[in-house]
């Protein structure tokens, strides 16, 4: 993964894994807030299931939890990820968190996100829901569900991005999975978003 890890983490994992012929695809699910599009289901902060792991950010600043069937993944010093991998090595989830870069701000995050959507690995990239004022475990957040195709492979995704800001720092948080597989994997992404902690 580069340096811009929860923005780009996932779109190299993808590009590597289109590179190897897998099919992957990523998930979005809704969160409640002020949104300039279709209304959002409420996203309930609790920490997480008993028995779930978790991963802080080397920085102190966040925690993400995940669910047990989920592994830690290897990637930039500063950033924390997890996910599973189905038959065939095509990535069935995958969670990251990384502190912000320095240009993410709550403000226009959506389009903040479409834009480097398209500057890196996507080849096109459309927004599907957005939301701001979004209540997170010890801060608020704003998310936006994307849907893109891959440079390589012309994979479809979708995911969910959330820049969320703490007391005293911002990070994100993007949940994701197979699209054929969302209904079964949206509940577990939206409980392991629900459970991000900052601080």
């Amino acid at each position: 993964m580069t340096a811009r890890t929860a923005r780009r983490g996932w779109y190299a994992l993808a590009a590597i894994a289109a590179t190897a012929a897998l099919a992957i695809t990523i998930v979005a699910f809704a969160l409640p807030g002020r949104s300039p599009g279709r209304a959002f289901p409420p996203l309930v902060p609790a920490a997480a299931p008993a028995g779930w792991p978790h991963l802080g950010l080397p920085n102190g600043t966040a925690v993400l939890s995940y669910p047990p069937s989920l592994h830690p993944l290897a990637g930039d010093t500063d950033a924390v990820s997890a996910g599973r991998l189905g038959p065939g090595g095509a990535f069935q989830f995958y969670l990251n968190a990384t502190p912000r870069q320095g240009a993410e701000r709550l403000r226009r995050w959506s389009a903040f996100r479409l834009t480097l959507l398209r500057s890196d690995d996507a080849a096109s990239a459309h927004e599907v829901g957005a939301a701001e004022g979004v209540k997170f475990r010890g801060g608020t957040g704003s998310c936006v569900i994307d849907a893109y195709v891959t440079r390589i492979g012309a994979h479809h995704y979708q995911e969910i991005a959330c820049l969320v800001q703490g007391r005293t720092s911002a990070s994100v948080i993007v949940a994701a999975a197979p699209s054929a597989t969302w209904a079964q994997a949206r509940p577990l992404l939206f409980r392991a978003v629900a459970a991000y902690l900052v601080r």
